[in-house]
């Protein structure tokens, strides 16, 4: 069911949120093994196919809703060419349910002599991680025994190795000098620089002053490098037609890439070509307006690369270490634990109607759950649209205590039941004192309207896609009340896909490729905190009317968080 159009939960970060997170220490993301991703987007061939519908190019596009899978019989083989001899680290195997029970893991220089590093016939399947030494261009596996009557299933064929090692491929343009024909500064895009396209910060672009034709944006790598894949990363201001050149000294160029059919959001393009500089170069605009890139990715080898900050390490599914858990198990009337919350203060945002208070409306009910209560009272000297704030509620957040990226996030909540409520439970980029939002990114993992009583929604917010035009989705039961009994509420979020859960039904899948490639960049590559809120009025669920009852309670009987 398609979402309807929202504000987000931080739509213009307001006085709660502008003075707990004022004072927030540096917050640091977890630290990233050095190794790299060798094989996405690599050539792939297989023994064979089940259909179409499973193409060996599936394993390696970094999407864990598509998969490589093999004709019912044994042996099969998968094969990716990593483009050069590398060392390698490890492997890692995300398998289907038609997993190999016994297959060999194997290297070779030139796809014709292969030796084995790993071999076995107990593979139970899940995911596989398999410590390899060795050097290669070409990685297999090769399966000798299906576990099931079906074939060989893998959702991803993921090759590690050590950064820059080897000659493979690497990210050369990162925090590299960059100009560009124009860049705009104003209200529309500010400080819209060539070099915001180069920061691996996909909330940041640049952006053309002139909305004209032709326009550039070039980025000096430093030294001559070999050139193999250039990533553009549009703003909906996109090209049409345009050039990827390449030059020894910034002034003569060679064109290595051309088209007149550009579509814009996420294009890779595999190019063949060397120099020192490398230029997109428009010469025809898809709309009215100029060019913008979120980002402008140039790899191969040679150059002379700044190696960007690690990403987080990667979390696999299902996730059971149990990183941060809250059961609420104080006695009655008992405040939230300090050590893993802060209540925020302050009105709030969206045209809500309430204050929230310190702790005041939030409490434990002596068996096991946490009190959010909404109350129809006034708060002097406060000011809510048309006057004081007539009501009261509660608002807790983690980002002074626990940050995280990744993860199982998962909480059981009874939410409250009126006309003019706006209960939520949700994820906020820990860098919002810093970026702001939308540039944080922002996960509502439920939102609950008063007035519609069936239904809770899931939705994701950044740049190019917020408020009304965020990305989510409904989950309706007809006939129910979601505030009739507790419902558990959770997302699964990894660098490659999110997933929502409503008591154990997953109802909205938003993988990372499908993100890029039709709505913007993903932003959710960093440390987010939690936040739990039962707000009362907004742009979205409208003010209180004669039909609502207060006080209003939001029960929670756990959150917990895994990896």
């Amino acid at each position: 069911m398609a979402l309807p159009a929202l504000p987000g939960r931080a739509a213009l970060a307001g006085t709660v949120l502008a003075v707990v997170l004022g004072v927030l220490p540096a917050l640091g993301g977890p630290a990233a093994a050095a190794d790299v991703l060798l094989s996405r987007g690599r050539p792939v061939t297989v023994s064979s196919t089940e259909s179409a519908a499973f193409p060996g190019g599936a394993a390696v596009d970094g999407n864990l809703g598509t998969r490589w899978s093999s004709a019912f019989a044994d042996p099969q083989w998968i094969r990716v060419d990593l483009g050069a001899s590398v060392p390698l680290s490890s492997v890692v195997l995300r398998w289907e349910a038609a997993y190999a029970r016994a297959f060999q893991l194997q290297v070779s220089p030139d796809g014709s002599t292969w030796s084995t590093v790993y071999t076995t016939s107990t593979g139970a399947g899940g995911t596989q991680t398999l410590p390899v030494s060795a050097t290669g261009r070409y990685v297999r596996i090769y399966g000798t025994q299906r576990a099931t009557q079906y074939g060989y299933s893998l959702w991803e064929l993921e090759v590690y190795g050590p950064s820059g090692g080897g000659g493979s491929e690497t990210l050369l343009s990162y925090a590299k000098p960059a100009t560009a024909s124009s860049a705009q500064n104003d209200g529309g895009c500010r400080s819209c620089t060539p070099a915001k396209a180069v920061d691996r910060d996909p909330a940041t672009r640049w952006a053309t002053a002139a909305w004209a034709d032709p326009g550039w944006i070039s980025v000096d790598l430093g030294a001559t490098a070999t050139i193999s894949r250039v990533v553009l990363q549009w703003d909906p201001a996109y090209a049409r037609a345009y050039q990827i050149q390449v030059s020894p000294n910034g002034t003569s160029w060679t064109t290595i890439y051309s088209t007149t059919t550009g579509g814009g959001f996420k294009e890779t393009l595999a190019v063949s070509g060397s120099g020192r500089y490398v230029r997109m170069y428009g010469t025809q605009r898809a709309g009215p307006y100029g060019y913008s890139l979120w980002e402008f990715q140039v790899y191969g080898t040679g150059g002379a690369p700044t190696s960007p900050p690690p990403l987080p390490p990667d979390v696999s599914f299902p996730a059971t270490r149990l990183v941060f858990g809250d059961e609420f198990n104080g006695p009655a009337g008992s405040t939230p634990d300090s050590t893993k919350w802060t209540a925020e203060v302050g009105t709030g945002q969206n045209n809500e109607l309430q204050y929230y208070t310190a702790n005041r409306n939030a409490f434990t009910d002596g068996a096991g759950s946490l009190m959010l209560e909404a109350r129809r009272e006034t708060t002097a000297g406060s000011s809510c649209p048309g006057g004081p704030c007539q009501y009261t509620s509660a608002r807790l957040n983690t980002a002074q205590q626990f940050t995280f990226a990744y993860g199982r996030v998962e909480a059981r909540i009874k939410v409250s039941d009126t006309p003019g409520l706006w209960p939520a439970f949700w994820l906020l980029g820990a860098n919002f004192p810093t970026a702001g939002w939308p540039a944080c990114g922002e996960i509502d993992i439920m939102e609950h309207l008063g007035r519609i009583p069936d239904t809770v929604y899931s939705t994701i917010h950044a740049p190019a896609y917020f408020g009304g035009g965020g990305i989510g989705a409904a989950y309706t039961v007809s006939g129910s009340n979601f505030a009739s009994a507790f419902h558990t509420y959770a997302v699964d979020w990894n660098a490659s896909i999110m997933r929502f859960w409503v008591d154990g039904t997953a109802f909205l899948t938003l993988t990372r490729t499908t993100v890029e490639s039709t709505r913007g960049p993903w932003v959710y590559d960093h440390p987010f905190f939690l936040i739990l809120n039962n707000a009362v009025g907004g742009d979205w669920p409208g003010p209180p009317t004669g039909a609502t009852v207060f006080p209003q309670r939001m029960s929670v009987d756990y959150v917990r968080v895994y990896q």
